[in-house]
């Protein structure tokens, strides 16, 4: 019984020590792990501070490059100021020789001139009245061959139709018989005939030709008559009167036409004539000469006024003004329709450009682009006058300006793609 006490006594004792060395194990792990904790909450104490104090070198640097801005806005702002006060809205651009002749860019000096304005009214091309020559038979024909076509250009004397008729043979007959006997009665002479018959034979033979004349035959078609077989009579030719062109020729070759019908029509088209149609509401001073353009597929004709109607058209209700119009080169033809613009002089000089050089801005007022140093474009407000044609009065801008008068819209779009609005104030 002793024996198995001290057995557990020693079991007791062997158990405490092993419980006391691990609990001084653990008390040694705990305080290990206490040390290491506290270094690395001073380590990472140490981290923040430097990064705190990063932050605040940042800030302050932040602060200055802010008060670097907001002293770079002020003077942008004095800039601004400065250029508003000189009419000039903001934006500008430069561009390469390369780019502006790419664009096909132009610049023009913009001085004050007299300009002229403008009133439209539509018009039609006529043939010269004056230069024109209606062709036609002056006594019952058939028309027997044609010697010139629609559009041809003929020549004075040229030979245009040849025609038939049963009162021209008569006519011819009697002139052949009148001129035989005229010829006879002069080799006579005085002494042989009485006064009276050499008379009466110069008489009859001046009233053939006469007759022959009021047909319409030319005094060498007249001398062939004496030279011709006489089963020709009968067949005659009428000729151009002057140089011109065919412009009507409604007729068929072996056609019965009656005297003064219209056969062919003949006009020099080198000088023609516009009628244009005016309201009569429209009031303004059309003195002769006044100066006029007149418009046909994009391409323009100087004209002139010659002639006023102080009558109404019956039909369109409109006053006819006619204007003569040089066609060197025959690219006017009658029967056309036209456009044309009556000139008006202003009465002092003034500044005007192209249409196409101005451009709105997004506030709505109307720019121009002007070229202060070579390839340096800057936008100038201007206000806008009268319309000039193609031109227009503008009113706000220098005399001698430079002004893009073609590619604006090319440099406003240049602008615009360095992300500001070159007009916004």
């Amino acid at each position: 019984m002793k024996i198995l006490k001290n057995k557990f006594v020693s079991v007791i004792a062997i158990s405490s020590l092993v419980i006391g060395s691990y609990t001084q194990a653990n008390a040694l792990e705990s305080n290990a792990k206490k040390k290491e904790t506290e270094i690395h909450s001073e380590h990472d104490d140490h981290k923040g501070h430097d990064e705190t104090s990063g932050k605040e070198s940042d800030d302050h640097k932040g602060h200055d490059e802010t008060s670097g801005k907001e002293s770079d806005d002020h003077k942008e702002h004095d800039e601004t100021s400065d250029k508003e006060q000189d009419g000039h809205a903001e934006g500008g651009i430069t561009l390469t020789p390369q780019k502006i002749a790419l664009a096909n860019i132009k610049v023009e000096v913009i001085t004050p001139k007299i300009q002229y304005s403008l009133v439209y009214a539509p018009g039609e091309i006529k043939a010269n009245g004056y230069k024109s020559f209606m062709v036609s038979p002056r006594t019952e024909s058939v028309i027997m061959n044609r010697h010139a076509i629609l559009g041809e250009h003929v020549e004075k004397g040229q030979k245009l139709v040849t025609l038939f008729s049963e009162s021209m043979a008569q006519a011819q007959a009697d002139y052949l018989i009148a001129s035989t006997e005229w010829q006879r009665i002069k080799k006579l002479g005085k002494q042989t005939v009485s006064e009276s018959r050499l008379v009466l034979s110069e008489t009859t033979f001046n009233a053939a030709y006469g007759k022959l004349i009021a047909f319409g035959l030319t005094e060498d078609a007249i001398k062939d008559i004496t030279n011709k077989s006489t089963v020709s009579f009968g067949q005659y030719s009428l000729t151009a009167h002057s140089a011109g062109v065919v412009l009507q020729d409604n007729f068929y070759q072996g056609q019965r036409v009656a005297a003064g019908d219209l056969v062919m029509l003949l006009a020099d088209e080198n000088d023609l004539w516009v009628e244009a149609k005016v309201s009569p509401n429209k009031k303004f001073d059309l003195p002769i000469n006044s100066p006029a353009i007149v418009q046909f597929s994009g391409q323009s004709y100087q004209a002139k006024v010659i002639q006023e109607a102080h009558t109404i058209d019956p039909i369109t209700r409109t006053r006819i003004i006619r204007l003569s119009v040089e066609n060197q080169e025959d690219s006017l033809h009658s029967g056309m329709f036209v456009k044309i613009n009556f000139q008006f002089k202003t009465a002092n000089k003034v500044m005007a450009v192209p249409e196409e050089a101005l451009v709105r801005s997004a506030d709505g007022d109307w720019t121009v682009f002007v070229e202060d140093h070579p390839g340096e474009f800057e936008a100038v407000e201007v206000d806008l006058g009268r319309s000039l044609g193609d031109l227009r009065e503008i009113i706000g801008l220098e005399s001698g300006s430079r002004v893009v008068t073609q590619g604006a819209f090319f440099v406003a779009s240049e602008i615009a793609k360095g992300g500001f609005d070159p007009h916004n104030h």
